[in-house]
């Protein structure tokens, strides 16, 4: 089935800031990658977790979440806080939310 297009120059992007779309990229970018979608989902479900929990749930070893909590902590999708020994994440910026949305909508299909 073929949508039809709107041509017209007015689109809703047409008032958007150059700066702010970079941004927007930078995080589909950044949630583009099966591992961080699931510590966005996981960070969701719980509010926020220490990173050994979250290595946990994610089956992954404490190199490879770090390396993925520091890349969306470095643009402001989560943020940290230290707890004594423990590092604690949270959702920094729900925009994050609504993209995982998005994705449960369609229920993990494919398109």
């Amino acid at each position: 089935m073929l949508l039809a297009m709107n041509t017209s120059s007015s689109g809703c992007l047409d008032d958007i800031s150059p700066a702010v779309l970079e941004r927007m990229a930078q995080i589909l970018r950044l949630l583009a990658h099966p591992q961080r979608l699931k510590i966005i989902d996981f960070l969701d479900r719980q509010g926020e977790s220490p990173v050994h929990a979250i290595m946990e749930a994610l089956e992954v070893p404490q190199s490879v979440a770090s390396l993925h909590l520091n890349q969306m902590k470095r643009v402001d999708l989560v943020a940290a806080e230290r707890r004594g020994k423990e590092v604690w994440y949270r959702i920094a910026d729900p925009r994050s939310l609504t993209i995982l949305n998005c994705i449960r909508g369609k229920g993990g299909k494919a398109v």
